[in-house]
């Protein structure tokens, strides 16, 4: 004997798409004409549509106004709810096509700490785009590379572990090179710096702190880079410099840009704020780290794909390297 399905009342109680969809397009344009012309349909068609929905919702949604239209009070709810539901049909639908209509477009998922993305990605994603139309990236910040949310596999990391996870070639790159970076504006207004002397007592120092920073190798800050100048910090002297501490090395650079202090800058991260002149280095000493390096690590699996071969050769060459992969 055959099950008959119950009727659904939701779908039974849902007007009309293509009547919704004139709605939407009248409601737009506040105007038939121009809404049938965006929808390659007749006036008569968008005012026949119209006219079905109100019926069924039993109550005008729009307003004659001259040869133009208004929504009524329920015309505007109706239309906030239509114009969303729409928007994320269309967007899956672009998703699905992307995704699974169109072979030649390519996706890669990107994992890298949220100074890296901020600091150095964003100045040098533009070029990457427009060489690569096909290839869409999607982003992923973090410092606890070890630790990835359920569900995010990246197919690259730019990270200091050279072995982030198993199955991955891992590239090295630069070492870190860190100086003190200011604007010129503080610096004009505290010439005392340009010593080290001075700045251990006479700015404020604003501090890189460890806190949730366990990952990163050789942590560096105030009291680290000066104690390698063979110089210290005395935290507690009436003329010791000034502290502030944060873990979020974003905000020290912008509280850098806004002249409310001295931060460490890591070259890689505050280069080119240093050619844009929007910073400068109160003193020429820095401190490098050959044995500190970061690395671009990528799926061993898809280490012959198209899209991650672009991606590696675009990173490298920005990183003003030449480089191959190492196992």
């Amino acid at each position: 004997m055959s099950r008959h399905t119950a009727p659904d009342q939701t779908l039974l109680k849902m007007p009309s798409l293509r009547a919704v969809r004139s709605f939407v397009a009248a409601a737009r344009y506040q105007n038939f004409t121009r809404a049938a012309e965006a929808l390659c349909v007749t006036q008569a068609a968008i005012s026949r549509q119209v006219r079905e929905l109100e019926s069924f919702l039993k109550t005008p949604l729009f307003k004659r106004v001259g040869s133009a239209v208004e929504l009524t009070a329920a015309g505007a709810i109706f239309f906030d709810a239509a114009q969303l539901s729409f928007i994320n049909i269309a967007q899956a639908a672009d998703r699905i096509r992307d995704d699974f209509g169109n072979v030649a477009r390519q996706s890669l998922t990107l994992c890298c700490s949220p100074a890296f993305s901020a600091l150095w990605m964003s100045h040098r994603l533009p070029s990457f785009f427009s060489n690569n139309p096909n290839i869409d990236l999607n982003l992923v910040t973090t410092q606890n590379f070890l630790a990835m949310e359920p569900g995010v596999s990246p197919d690259i990391f730019i990270t200091k572990l050279s072995r982030v996870m198993e199955g991955y070639i891992s590239i090295p790159l630069f070492c870190d090179v860190i100086y003190p970076v200011c604007s010129p504006r503080y610096l004009e207004k505290h010439p005392e710096i340009g010593t080290l002397d001075g700045l251990r007592h006479g700015a404020v120092l604003l501090n890189l702190s460890p806190y949730g920073r366990a990952q990163v190798a050789e942590h560096v800050d105030w009291g680290v880079w000066m104690a390698i100048h063979q110089l210290e910090i005395a935290r507690n002297a009436k003329d010791s410099s000034h502290f502030f501490n944060a873990n979020d090395y974003n905000m020290l650079i912008q509280m850098t840009l806004n002249h409310q202090g001295v931060a460490l800058g890591w070259d890689h991260l505050v280069m080119p704020l240093i050619a844009e002149g929007r910073l400068v280095r109160p003193v020429a000493e820095q401190v490098v780290l050959e044995e500190t390096r970061h690395y671009l690590c990528y799926r061993e699996n898809r280490a012959a794909d198209e899209e991650i071969q672009r991606f590696r050769d675009w990173f490298t060459a920005e990183c003003g390297m030449n480089v191959s992969p190492e196992n």
